[in-house]
């Protein structure tokens, strides 16, 4: 453990926060590293640690203290050490634990690809968390943006953000198409074409088991109705829809006395309504049309509706399946009519890095948009709470942006640590303020009769309204 990084001394009066045995050990005054973030991340950090600090003080009673600690990223590490991610830095969120920052430029003309993607990679930070609900009184495009009550996990080190791609006209694109097209395809009708860009979609059983048990594991604590993993397996058969079945796999061999699949609930829904239902005719109700398919087809779904009732018939069947965390599964183009027209059936979804990083934002535009949207990246021992939206350069030092990511993230954070009084407070006092109308412009210019605030005015309303 160093005792300063990037030049800066450790907070004397702060404690580290520790982790054994899977558990974060939580200090009163815990050293918490915060990148402020490029552009308008100065604005709204400024505001959200002032309502953060007040939250804490009020809830208890100066028993209890946040000590922050700058560490540099982006830009503003760009100018005082001529790198955009210092090591020090790293090594910083790492001995530290748990750390917060704003939103960071992605550096133009090489280097670091994503300063964000980064981050995650180095500490194996596999699990995105965002949530995504709605709060009286924001704007919103839907008629019924209160029905939409998600919390997304999307995994975070795979993917096609794992950055394996090779340039079109390059010699290494070309010795991988010569390989895929001579070796791998040969013989075959398909072929890649001589002028292509290719990238490499790799997903594991190790990145899908963790980001689903994380997900089931939360539903379960939090008493969530569901976990639905979003893929698109129908088409890419051995990445999505492998994900599909890892992700159901974790959920039966892991969690078996707390969930039920889909499937298992149709079973168990029809033996509930009939009692005397053969296998066979359970199954049919399942798939309608059996007598169409092939013997083999039909004769392994029967093993199947047995196997289930069997297996937990006993345990899962009277109507017990219904208390339990229901694991299913969507087709990820579809899961974005479901969100719009059948919100309140969703609860928490799993997903793919891409996937989830489609949906997440999809999602936050139903209930005010990404300038109130917080997210959180989780591994086994480190997390770093975060804004997810961009930099916004032109507003930059105006004292005009919405600080609800960062506030919110904070939010996140606070929950993480266990003070969720603190959590609470600030949660509540920003529902109390936009229900107030007293708001940034982003807001403003699509409430009527709003008063239009800056960040810092917004934060000071918040902390009057605790």
């Amino acid at each position: 453990m160093q005792t300063s990084y990037n030049g800066l001394s450790l907070p004397a009066d702060g404690q580290v926060i520790q982790y054994a045995d899977g558990k974060f050990n939580i200090p009163d005054h815990p050293i918490i590293p915060f990148i402020e973030g490029d552009g308008t991340g100065r604005d709204i950090w400024k505001a959200s640690q002032r309502v953060f600090d007040a939250a804490v003080e009020k809830a208890y009673g100066g028993k209890r203290a946040v000590k922050w600690f700058e560490i540099y990223a982006g830009e503003k590490a760009f100018r005082e050490f001529k790198t955009w991610l210092p090591d020090d830095s790293v090594n910083a969120a790492r001995d530290l634990r748990v750390s917060i920052k704003g939103p960071l430029t992605t550096p133009v003309g090489g280097g670091i690809r994503s300063l964000n993607v980064a981050l995650r990679q180095i500490l194996d930070l596999y699990t995105c968390v965002r949530p995504v609900k709605y709060y009286q009184g924001v704007p919103s495009p839907v008629k019924h943006p209160e029905k939409l009550d998600v919390v997304i996990f999307r995994e975070n080190t795979e993917d096609v953000y794992a950055g394996i791609e090779f340039q079109q006209g390059t010699a290494e694109v070309k010795k991988l198409i010569d390989f895929l097209n001579n070796d791998m395809l040969k013989g075959g009708k398909k072929k890649v074409r001589e002028d292509s860009g290719v990238g490499i979609k790799p997903i594991s059983i190790t990145g899908t088991k963790r980001l689903v048990r994380n997900a089931i594991k939360y539903a379960v604590a939090n008493a969530r109705k569901s976990v639905t993993l979003v893929h698109k397996g129908n088409i890419q058969k051995f990445t999505e829809g492998a994900f599909r079945e890892w992700g159901y796999e974790v959920a039966v061999a892991e969690f078996r006395a707390d969930v039920v699949t889909e499937f298992e609930s149709w079973v168990l829904g029809n033996v509930e309504a009939n009692p005397s239902l053969t296998v066979e005719q359970n199954a049919a109700m399942i798939e309608p049309g059996l007598e169409f398919g092939s013997e083999d087809f039909r004769k392994a779904l029967f093993a199947q509706v047995k196997g289930v009732l069997d297996s937990i018939g006993a345990t899962h069947g009277n109507g017990q399946w219904k208390k339990k965390v229901l694991i299913n599964d969507r087709i990820a183009d579809s899961i974005f009519q479901q969100v719009i027209i059948r919100p309140d059936e969703y609860s928490v979804l799993a997903c793919p890095n891409l996937n989830g990083d489609y949906i997440s934002d999809a999602c936050a535009a139903q209930v005010g948009g990404l300038g109130i949207a917080p997210g959180a990246n989780i591994g086994d021992g480190y997390a770093v709470f975060e804004a997810t939206h961009g930099t916004a350069p032109k507003y930059a030092d105006k004292d005009v942006i919405n600080p609800g990511s960062v506030m919110l993230s904070g939010v996140m954070l606070f929950e993480f640590i266990g003070w969720k009084e603190a959590a609470k407070l600030i949660e509540s006092s920003m529902e109390k303020t936009i229900q107030q109308k007293f708001v940034t412009y982003d807001f403003e210019r699509q409430m009527q009769g709003a008063t239009k605030v800056k960040t810092s005015e917004f934060a000071t309303r918040m902390i009057e309204n605790m």
